[in-house]
């Protein structure tokens, strides 16, 4: 039986490139951190608010992300958006993980030929 920290180990480790992704489609649509942060975990990427404001502060220092601070309300809300650059990056990386994951899919279905 697998060890339950070496299980979770590689559960983090094998989701931890696929916040980035989600954070980039979802945020296609403007979004802000909490909200954000809401979308994610109905989705299924359980993602920690300790995790994922510096994650949209290093996707925008890359230029991936662009922010704006909505000043209408009554409490100020940054708003971030998927930069061009971030669409693209989005693309690459859909495409890159839907090969891998036909790979897998082959891999699981028996033995190599």
């Amino acid at each position: 039986m697998i060890d339950d920290q070496v299980l979770a180990g590689h559960l983090q480790e094998l989701r931890r490139g696929t916040v980035v992704v989600a954070c980039l489609a979802v945020l296609e649509r403007p979004g802000y951190g909490y909200g954000l942060l809401e979308t994610l975990g109905r989705l299924g990427f359980a993602v920690d608010a300790n995790t994922l404001y510096p994650l949209l502060r290093r996707l925008e220092k890359q230029g991936l992300l662009v922010s704006e601070w909505n000043t209408d309300e009554s409490r100020p809300r940054k708003f971030y958006r998927t930069s061009d650059d971030g669409a693209a990056l989005l693309r690459t990386l859909l495409a890159d993980w839907r090969s891998l994951s036909a790979s897998l899919d082959a891999l699981d279905e028996g033995p190599l030929p």
